[in-house]
């Protein structure tokens, strides 16, 4: 049993090991790579992610069975053990009281034969004497009847060790008889009866050691057939019509050269084409491959790329814009609030941060406008025919409507602490934020775990982190850790996600 619970044990190391190695190749390849590499709709990438989300539970599914092989293999089977040695050594204890009374009987048995032997022989001798004295015929009468006396005492005291001896010989046979056919065979089959148990358990855990394995053999096969779906999904044609899309230039193709007719004299050979020679591109860079010196306005870039990182330029700053004006909001709230408890704050504190966030917002609003101007289609085609004057035209206003909003750029992140500090005081009261519905039944044997059976509605309370592991609160207000894998989100949960 000690040898088994060693093999199991290395087992679930090895099992943990290869989990954790699991874990961390999916960690390693999971969205690596700059934000538009992570957002882009390639198929190809999805399925590569969604391989990995089903590799991340199928290490999890290890992890599930090192630990049930830890809980109902190594734990049990030491206990057992355990109790084996216990009821072990009070058996062996049993045989040898047993033993040390049949020898202490042996040794009295002996003492008492030694005895009757030493009486018999001091009788004997008593009698022989008596007789010699009987045959001597200068003994008188006297001296012959105390021999023969003597020789009657003696007799008699032998003749009563010898019955002593009779009966504790008796009861030593006795004794012995009941140790070796009715003692020490009931111990024997104790010690028989506690080896089969032993036995019998070793093999329920032999088969148990199989169980495990089978019962996420189940879900083993999902991840295996959600990869070999991930692969079928997809689509080459799709892929390479979003590639084109994405890195696609959006110029036009160059005409025709003109002939040039020399037979019209010198002025005519100088032509226009000839004073203006058509301007030659740089090469084309394809998949996104960055300038080294890229502008502010992105006019480095294709006209087609250039609208995409202008409009994704916009989108940014209108969410920083809203989050500041959302910190503002909670500015005046707060100083509100001190205006009208005093205890609670001073108001003139809060007029630097207000004073940050105003200017913030100023020069926010100032960005915002600019590269709106710029996504403009009027602009957008003065800069794809690259007339260069106009440039300077549409960024005279804009150095003026910026420079007051630099100054605070360096205290921004004072004012973001102590818009962050006010809504913590709020956020103490921890919400969920999702649904999902348990696929198998999970048995939460180890601390910070919670069962579940298959089919039950559950509240998520925190996501899978990479681990493998989610929070859930039950409908009973039972709360605790389940495997990822052992869940699907409700539609609702999907809904709200899209």
């Amino acid at each position: 049993m000690d040898r088994y619970i060693k093999f199991v044990k290395e087992r679930t190391d090895i099992e943990q090991n290869y989990a954790k190695q699991l874990r961390n190749l999916t960690k390693k390849y999971n969205k690596r790579g700059n934000k538009d590499d992570q957002d882009c709709k390639y198929s190809n990438h999805a399925a590569f992610q969604e391989i990995l989300k089903e590799l991340n539970d199928y290490a999890g599914q290890r992890e599930v069975i090192a630990e049930s092989m830890t809980t109902t293999i190594c734990t049990e089977l030491i206990k057992h053990l355990q109790d084996f040695k216990v009821e072990r050594k009070n058996h062996l204890l049993d045989v040898k009281k047993a033993q040390q009374n049949l020898d202490s009987a042996f040794k009295h048995l002996e003492t008492i034969k030694k005895r009757s032997a030493k009486e018999w022989a001091e009788a004997e001798k008593a009698t022989q004497q008596a007789e010699k004295i009987e045959s001597d015929t200068n003994s008188t009468k006297p001296d012959v009847d105390k021999a023969k006396q003597h020789a009657n005492v003696r007799t008699h005291i032998a003749e009563e060790c010898r019955t002593d001896y009779a009966a504790e010989l008796q009861k030593y046979n006795k004794e012995q008889k009941s140790h070796y056919y009715s003692e020490i065979p009931q111990i024997l089959n104790k010690l028989q009866d506690m080896d089969e148990r032993r036995i019998r358990i070793l093999a329920e855990k032999y088969c148990r050691f199989s169980e495990i394995e089978k019962n996420v053999l189940s879900i083993i096969t999902k991840c295996l057939d959600g990869i070999t779906a991930a692969g079928k999904q997809i689509d080459e044609k799709k892929d390479s019509k979003l590639l084109i899309e994405q890195h696609k230039s959006g110029f036009e193709r160059p005409g025709d050269v003109e002939f040039e007719d020399y037979t019209q004299g010198v002025k005519k050979a100088i032509s226009e084409s000839s004073l203006n020679p058509p301007k030659v591109r740089g090469k084309l860079r394809l998949f996104g491959k960055k300038h080294k010196a890229q502008s502010e306005d992105f006019s480095h870039l294709p006209p087609e790329q250039r609208k995409k990182k202008l409009q994704a330029k916009i989108e940014e700053i209108s969410k920083d814009l809203q989050k500041t004006q959302d910190q503002s909001e909670a500015l005046d709230k707060m100083k509100g609030v001190y205006e009208q408890t005093p205890q609670m704050g001073d108001p003139a504190s809060l007029e630097p941060q207000i004073l940050e966030t105003s200017q913030k917002i100023n020069r926010l609003k100032g960005e915002l406008n600019k590269y709106e101007v710029l996504h403009t289609p009027a602009c957008i085609q003065i800069m794809n025919n690259r007339f260069r004057p106009y440039k300077k035209y549409f960024f005279v206003s804009d150095m003026a409507i910026g420079r007051s909003g630099r100054r605070g750029i360096a205290q921004n992140d004072n004012s973001q602490n102590i818009y962050t500090s006010f809504e913590e005081d709020f956020d103490d009261i921890p919400s969920p934020i999702g649904h999902c519905e348990a696929l198998y039944t999970f048995q939460g044997n180890s601390e910070g775990t919670v069962s579940i059976l298959e089919g039950e509605l559950l509240t998520i309370m925190e996501n899978d982190k990479g681990d493998g592991w989610m929070r859930v609160l039950k409908g009973n207000g039972e709360e605790g850790y389940i495997p990822s894998s052992y869940v699907k989100q409700t539609l609702e949960r999907n809904k709200e996600t899209a």
